[in-house]
């Protein structure tokens, strides 16, 4: 009888603590063995001679659109997505219709993940006026990533915008929650500066102010409740800087959009650059780079946000704002580490290690013995042109139509089955929920 189900061989492994040359031997879902495996025995033996191998890819923040939205992706879509781009997790949003607010809802969207969709999977369960009584048990469900507030209006209906309702929220919860960081006040008071046909005016009336103003508040609140808070898709040089002082309380997200894009993209893309919190100038990327730089950002989350090109096509500000990121997380980032912009350690602690310290997901976030064998596949050398037709997602298309890139995803593992190979899916969807630490504490 073979020792393992199968062994990766020949590839360069980054983890948490460093890289090198090692095999990882799986057996029955599981990291089994790292080391030199050349004597030992494989139902399957897979060469990965010039890969790397990564923990795999946790994507922090999707929004996969099901139930009510799925003329714009579903679970299985974005999932399959999720897959295609080596990513082995995601955290997907509540802003669904009917709203993920309830037992009943989350645990519908928890069925209708499993064994459907490609990769594993937790859910958030929105934070509103009317559930703060039961999002202290809510928080604690079976794949429940936390709980999520939209501070400032997006897609969906869900909004908390005033400071007694996120105290409230912060009051009633134990674990780390997720916030849409913008001033719905001031959001309200500045509709009259969108220009109407003009996307580049989006920043302007979503302005640098209207985020810091909504993040001061914040991590006042969470200071006031002594809770933790997570600071989602950080679009400004200040707040990076504010935010810097706060870290005891506060984590934080950057986003891929907001590392590569600035104001040119408005030019090109037109309202398909149109995001909540925008797309911003070159001066605010470069700050949000600094935040990477300096460990102030905790992790990466591709705000995959995905509308029909109908949507996207309506005349600003009737334009729906968001775009599709989930299948190009990697292959922007290790182009951004080819570039010497970051590491490929630092890479990995933004997208496997950094989840697994913020959110405690049991058994993921590293390569090691007994961790689940989620591996991300990576060649760093290959040269890639993204465009439309790659892509997955039921929206059909990307900011990044026609954009060459250097590293590129050739292997998504999931609890050590192969799921996608140089391109094409492997395995059929086996998704399940992921475990968290705090929610298992819950149970005892």
């Amino acid at each position: 009888m073979a020792q393992y189900d199968s062994i990766f061989k020949n590839a360069t492994l980054v983890n948490q603590d460093g890289e090198g040359l090692a095999d990882v031997g799986i057996r029955q879902g599981r990291i089994a063995a790292l080391g030199d495996l050349s004597g030992d025995s494989a139902d399957e033996i897979v060469d990965c001679t010039g890969l790397h191998i990564l923990p795999g890819v946790i994507d922090t923040q999707v929004h996969f659109r099901e139930p009510g939205l799925t003329h714009k992706e579903d679970l299985e879509s974005g999932s399959l997505s999720a897959v295609m781009g080596g990513v082995t997790g995601v955290f997907e949003m509540p802003n669904t219709n009917p709203l993920t607010t309830t037992r009943e809802t989350f645990e519908a969207k928890i069925a209708a993940g499993s064994n459907r969709m490609h990769c594993d999977f937790a859910f958030y369960i929105g934070g509103t006026h009317e559930n703060v009584g039961e999002l202290g048990e809510l928080e604690k469900l079976p794949g429940c990533a936390g709980i999520k507030v939209f501070m400032g209006s997006s897609t969906g209906s869900l909004l908390v915008q005033d400071d007694a309702g996120v105290e409230a929220i912060l009051r009633a919860i134990a674990r780390r929650a997720a916030f849409h960081s913008e001033d719905e006040y001031m959001l309200e008071e500045r509709k009259h500066l969108r220009v109407p046909g003009d996307p580049s005016s989006h920043p302007v009336w979503r302005s640098p102010e209207v985020a810091m103003s909504c993040t001061t508040r914040l991590v006042n609140l969470a200071r006031k409740t002594g809770k933790r808070i997570h600071v989602l898709h950080i679009s400004t040089a200040e707040e990076m800087v504010y935010l810097a002082d706060h870290k005891d309380v506060a984590s934080v997200e950057v986003t891929p959009h907001h590392l590569t894009l600035d104001e040119t993209a408005y030019t090109r893309l037109g309202t398909y650059a149109q995001m909540n919190p925008p797309v911003r100038d070159k001066a605010h990327r470069a700050g949000i780079w600094r935040g990477v730089t300096n460990g102030v950002a905790d992790i990466l989350g591709s705000d995959h946000a995905p509308h029909t090109r109908e949507e996207k096509d309506h005349a600003y500000p009737a334009s729906h704002s968001g775009m599709t990121g989930v299948q190009t997380l990697v292959p922007i980032m290790l182009d951004h580490v080819n570039a010497g912009k970051l590491t490929l350690q630092r890479f990995v602690d933004m997208t496997s290690a950094g989840p697994n310290r913020l959110f405690g997901i049991a058994n993921k976030g590293r390569i090691a013995v007994g961790y689940d064998a989620d591996l991300t596949i990576v060649d760093l050398k290959r040269r890639e042109t993204i465009r439309n037709e790659d892509v997955k997602s039921r929206a059909g298309w990307t900011p990044y139509d026609g954009v060459t890139v250097t590293g590129w995803p050739v292997g998504t593992i999931v609890r050590g089955k192969t799921v996608m190979w140089h391109g094409e899916l492997v395995t059929a969807s086996t998704g399940q929920p992921m475990r968290f630490l705090e929610a298992l504490a819950g149970k005892v």
